[in-house]
């Protein structure tokens, strides 16, 4: 499935929340973020978790852990069924992030009361960090698969470069930025792109079906925000299950 032109959207738009963070081992709720001022858009406003190491975490294979990791699979599993979760997976080179969940609901009072319910939070294992995220509905709703395959999550920031003035020069960097996301969708390399909702550091992402995370970073490379410095990204291995991405 390619990705339709109105992934065009700018990465710079300006919402009206700040981001979510954690306190006391929880997300905490926030206000609802604005629609964007671009009514001939069908980008779509949902909630990204990112699941971060909490004060309980240990690598320890111990049987405590392996039975909250069930009650953890477990959990995400009915939100699958429920349809609450549009995807989810761990990632595997980080020393901070070790899960992204993105849930099928602008609301970010849900999102904080599904996320808070989760067996890993509870038992301060992991963190959320929750932020609004705006993109196509590309992804495929079905049954929850029990093969996994490796996706390149891209994560843009802000970059050394970043300023929030416009200036001819910074809007020709955003214009090439935005064709060069529709030609890199064109060759069914990128397959998911959407900007965050809350105009903090983290600006938006990309999700690659490449066979290595070089050729990820050989991609990400070509996009003239980033040649500029005006963004970053930061690239991980995400395990997810087949079927889901486009």
């Amino acid at each position: 499935m390619k990705m339709r032109t109105y992934l065009t959207i700018t990465l710079a738009i300006v919402f009206c929340c700040s981001v979510a963070l954690a306190q006391e081992h929880k997300a905490e709720p926030k206000q609802e973020p604005k629609q964007p001022e671009t009514p001939q858009s069908k980008l779509m406003q949902f909630q990204m978790a990112l699941m971060k190491r909490g004060p309980n975490w240990s690598p320890d294979p111990s049987r405590e852990r392996a039975a909250m990791r069930q009650r953890h699979v477990a959990h995400l599993r009915s939100m699958f069924d429920a349809n609450k979760l549009m995807i989810a997976g761990p990632i595997r080179d980080d020393n901070d992030l070790v899960e992204v969940h993105i849930f099928r609901t602008k609301s970010a009072e849900e999102a904080t009361a599904m996320v808070n319910q989760d067996p890993a939070v509870i038992a301060g294992f992991l963190v959320p960090e929750l932020h609004p995220w705006w993109s196509e509905d590309v992804m495929k709703k079905t049954a929850v698969s029990n093969k996994f395959t490796t996706a390149y999550l891209a994560i843009l920031v802000r970059g050394d470069k970043w300023t929030a003035e416009k200036t001819p020069a910074t809007e020709e960097i955003q214009k090439g930025h935005m064709a060069n996301i529709q030609r890199l969708a064109e060759t069914k390399k990128l397959v998911v792109a959407g900007p965050f909702g809350d105009n903090g550091n983290l600006r938006g992402i990309f999700v690659f079906k490449v066979t290595s995370i070089d050729e990820a970073r050989e991609l990400v490379a070509t996009d003239p925000a980033v040649q500029a410095g005006r963004m970053a990204a930061r690239i991980h291995p995400w395990i997810v299950p087949e079927g889901i991405l486009p």
